[in-house]
């Protein structure tokens, strides 16, 4: 008889949710943890608030993985963003929708709150939890099961769900190790790479804005192309070299761009093999029209000839950006409205529609919210997130390669294919 019928390696928002479920289902189940706290980055995550998951039904969390969002019909059938609020409700976790962003939160805005609700159920559920046991090796037997060396034993099992997550905020611990076991078996690892992280430039006046929020931007990544674009502007309806696009939140920060609309775009920016060959495209009113604008450009000159050109703007941009665009564009904040003819009207508008940001690079793992790459989805069964190569051998979370925007997407995507896995290993065994 072996130790264990189920282990679990990892105990972040995956294997917290897999191993209670599992134990739930009655099996003898272990979760090993190599840290000295389970959840470290679900009590980091959202700025300390954990965004659980986002205001839509299943067809929208895979709608927003793009292509990739295939692999997660089974695991949301099995755990739907709401049966995910649901559960922690059942568990005492008020949630809250943010109104502006579909995002949604506890109502306490606290991420221990969240981590103590999945601790309690896994308390309830009968499964053990070690804490400070790193798992050294992984051998399969031929008998069937596997051997799991870790630093303090050697224990048999007969299933083991790997949620080690993937390589984002290293300091929580999540520094790839799943990646080595999985590989040991044959699978197949898509080069892991930052996602959700911040933008970094050498633009001077990107940096001057340090603390500059906006709320409403429309981002391109694009390829550099020196004869599509001036200095400071791209070219009016030029597209076609787009690599990535997002509308949102916007922060100016000492080393450049920050904000859930940056972040989003960034995975395009670290998978890239020459970041500094980038450049991104802002349109800092994608509200409204460059024709639009021109004509309140246009009237409001007529109807206060002697107010500033930086004035105009700033009625509807922070004042310190529209000084920098009209710098940028060679204008004078200070210089009189009467006199803004129409050649210097289509360099304010594209200043403030199409100003180009170069990009040196992002801000790496360190300060990246989610891993893009990791283990194949095409040797994973998406029905039961067990290997397509190693019978017995499961994976959850961030350490496959599903990777989505910011918004709760991605702890969706982790508990719910943790869900799945917990619920089909116990099928099985």
């Amino acid at each position: 008889m072996m130790d264990w019928e189920v282990t679990v390696v990892g105990a972040g928002a995956a294997g917290l949710l897999a191993a209670a479920r599992a134990a739930e289902l009655g099996r003898r189940t272990l979760l090993l943890e190599k840290n000295r706290r389970p959840g470290i980055k679900i009590l980091m995550s959202g700025g300390t608030r954990c965004n659980l998951t986002h205001a839509t039904d299943r067809r929208g969390i895979v709608r927003e993985y793009g292509p990739p969002g295939r692999f997660l019909h089974s695991a949301l059938a099995a755990l739907s963003p709401q049966d995910l609020v649901d559960l922690f409700e059942a568990e005492g976790v008020a949630t809250k929708i943010e109104q502006d962003t579909g995002k949604i939160f506890p109502v306490s805005d606290r991420a221990s709150d969240v981590l103590d609700a999945l601790l309690a159920r896994l308390r309830r559920s009968g499964c053990t939890l070690t804490l400070e046991e790193p798992l050294i090796d992984l051998e399969a037997m031929e008998s069937g099961g596997f051997v799991l060396t870790t630093g303090k034993r050697k224990l048999t099992t007969e299933k083991v769900l790997i949620t080690t997550g993937g390589q984002s905020y290293p300091g929580s611990g999540t520094t790839g190790d799943g990646y080595a076991w999985a590989a040991k078996f044959g699978h197949t690892i898509v080069p892991p790479r930052p996602a959700l992280t911040p933008i970094t430039t050498d633009a001077e006046w990107v940096r001057s804005l340090q603390g500059v929020t906006i709320p409403d931007v429309l981002v391109r990544v694009v390829e550099t192309n020196p004869s599509d674009a001036a200095p400071f502007a791209a070219k009016k309806n030029k597209t076609s070299d787009c690599l990535a696009e997002r509308r949102g939140s916007f922060l100016f920060t000492h080393f450049g761009l920050s904000g859930p609309v940056a972040l989003d775009v960034s995975r395009v920016i670290s998978g890239h093999p020459q970041p500094r060959s980038l450049r991104l495209v802002c349109d800092f009113l994608p509200a409204v029209s460059e024709a639009e604008l021109d004509e309140r450009l246009k009237s409001e000159a007529a109807a206060a000839g002697k107010k500033q050109i930086g004035g105009l703007l700033a009625s509807l941009l922070p004042r310190r950006l529209t000084d920098a665009l009209l710098t940028n564009a060679g204008l004078s904040a200070d210089r009189r409205a009467a006199e803004l003819g129409r050649e210097a009207r289509a360099r304010c508008l594209a200043a403030v529609k199409r100003c180009t940001i170069a990009v040196t690079g992002t801000r790496g793992f360190k300060k990246a919210e989610v891993t893009a790459g990791g283990v194949s989805l095409d040797e994973v069964d998406s029905r039961t997130m067990q290997s397509r190569i190693v019978p017995g051998l499961y994976f959850a979370g961030e350490v496959l390669d599903l990777d989505g925007p910011i918004g709760g997407y991605n702890f969706q995507a982790a508990f719910s294919t943790g869900w799945l896995a917990a619920e089909k290993i116990s099928d099985e065994t």
